[in-house]
């Protein structure tokens, strides 16, 4: 298999928000990051989806636009080098992918689509890497263009987040998309963030932490402004906060927003981002806010970081996952072992060199038993329910799915064509590693730790031959008569499985 180390000592970071899309360049130094490039365009991707979920085309050009440029400068750059992450607006997208593939296509690298609880926690690793060591517990707020996040941690540890459906863009077209600003709509748009933290708020509320931290763009906007008015001020208070919340309102437009430290392309997401703010003051009784430069994409960066230095967030998920659901770890650990031993001798056949398909393929045959926690009737089934719809630290949705996916299909039926919501490429992706950890479940059935012979396997296309020592099936009466109903199985799915 080929390495996972990068071929260069550079990373990037790439943030596709609702509002804007950013990217950090950064080189690895003696362990550390430094921050060589860092670009920001106001893409405000939220405002162009549409009522059928669809982006419009000139908010789609724009945002292509955009990743043409960031592809100018990454461009040279290994897959491994590079994590890219889409957020709200990339999450509620539904044109069958269309999009993501032309985005993918134009930046030259994939594009994760993250859930609003990973984003949260993306968010805490970022700001946590700008702040001084303390045991103190902290609540982190990260304000976007579609969501906020809310983050109570400690040290580096998050350990409550939410993602809420409200951000700069959404209020701003929601309550103020007219151009107009009064004191009804704002107190209208507040009133209205202020549902959507309450749910909430009694776990965030102030007695819970000691220190309140911003991040994001409208956070920042929101201090600059009010640092222009008192420069030896650098956070946000509760008093100023209100004064800035009038202030917006006597403006009486988003064309008169002309306040001191306001770029003009915040002004049209501002009046939102100032209710979303002051909505959390008020729901969680901040009295005063710091402000960090950093945010999600530093945390995509230092967890990019992590990878490289092989401490991948993933395996800990899935360790935890091991742990939390009681799971047989030799048997795991054994199916795992057979399962990459086979996908090896494929790998070139199959096209499966990228190094997430043995990752994935190992931490499947890890979990593959995880739904015997709630029945062992379909097991595979409440498996696939688990990892698709809980909150993975470190996986993308995509990353999930193939999971979930895998889990499902280890037994009993096989994937088809068009059975499941995958494109393509991650079907057949699916179908491949899914035979894989097929057979190797099937050569540990019994459960019995002693050691099996992990077969000869070779491939062409749709056809697989396995090849075991002599005598070996003939020995094992129930391991032959298993892979004769494997073989049926695949075949239905226009698979050939050859055993002798």
């Amino acid at each position: 298999m080929p390495s996972d180390t990068p071929t260069t000592d550079i990373l990037a970071a790439v943030d596709l928000g609702s509002n804007s899309f950013h990217m950090i360049v950064a080189r690895l130094d003696n362990g550390q990051l430094k921050t060589i490039d860092r670009i920001k365009e106001p893409v405000r991707l939220g405002e162009g989806l549409n009522e059928n979920k669809h982006l419009t085309d000139k908010v789609a050009k724009r945002a292509l636009d955009c990743l043409s440029r960031f592809s100018q400068r990454i461009g040279d750059l290994g897959h491994e080098s590079v994590r890219a992450v889409g957020t709200n607006t990339l999450r509620r997208i539904d044109d069958g992918g269309e999009f993501l593939r032309l985005a993918e296509q134009t930046l030259g690298h994939s594009i994760d689509i993250i859930a609003g609880r990973e984003e949260a926690r993306l968010v805490y690793l970022g700001v946590a890497h700008g702040l001084a060591v303390s045991d103190q517990k902290r609540l982190v707020i990260d304000i976007g263009g579609g969501s906020t996040e809310m983050i109570l941690g400690q040290q580096m540890h998050p350990y409550q987040m939410d993602s809420l459906f409200m951000g700069c863009v959404g209020i701003s077209q929601q309550f103020f998309g007219d151009g107009k600003i009064t004191r009804k709509s704002m107190d209208a748009a507040v009133l209205a963030c202020r549902l959507e933290i309450h749910p909430v708020a009694a776990a965030y509320h102030q007695r819970n932490w000691q220190e309140a931290v911003g991040s994001s763009g409208t956070i920042r906007a929101v201090r600059d402004v009010l640092q222009a008015e008192d420069d030896s001020d650098t956070s946000i208070s509760k008093k100023a906060l209100k004064r800035l919340n009038k202030a917006v309102v006597d403006a009486g437009s988003i064309d008169n927003l002309d306040f001191p430290g306001l770029t003009e392309s915040r002004k049209p997401v501002f009046a939102g981002g100032v209710a979303v703010l002051s909505a959390v003051f008020k729901a969680l009784g901040i009295e005063r806010m710091r402000v960090s430069d950093l945010a999600l994409k530093e945390g995509l960066a230092y967890e990019l970081l992590g990878n490289i230095q092989h401490h991948d967030i993933r395996e800990q998920t899935v360790n935890s996952l091991v742990d939390r659901y009681s799971l047989d770890s030799k048997q795991g650990d054994l199916v795992a072992s057979t399962a990459i031993s086979l996908l090896n001798q494929v790998v070139v056949q199959w096209d499966l060199d990228d190094p997430e398909s043995q990752l994935l393929l190992a931490w499947a045959a890890r979990l593959c038993e995880i739904g015997l926690a709630i029945s062992h009737s379909g097991y595979h089934k409440h498996g696939a329910y688990i990892l698709a719809n809980g909150d993975l630290q470190g996986f993308s949705r995509r990353q999930q799915m193939i999971l979930a996916t895998l889990v499902q299909s280890h037994r009993n039926k096989f994937l088809k064509d068009g059975e499941v919501e995958l494109s393509k490429s991650d079907l057949l992706l699916c179908q491949r590693l899914g035979i894989i950890l097929r057979l190797s479940v099937l050569m540990h059935r019994g459960h019995s730790h002693t050691g099996k012979p992990d077969p000869t396997i070779s491939v062409h296309k749709k056809e697989v031959n396995l090849s075991f020592p002599d005598n070996w099936l003939h020995e094992h009466p129930l391991t032959l008569a298993e892979l004769a109903a494997e073989s049926k199985i695949l075949a239905n799915a226009g698979y050939q499985l050859n055993y002798y």
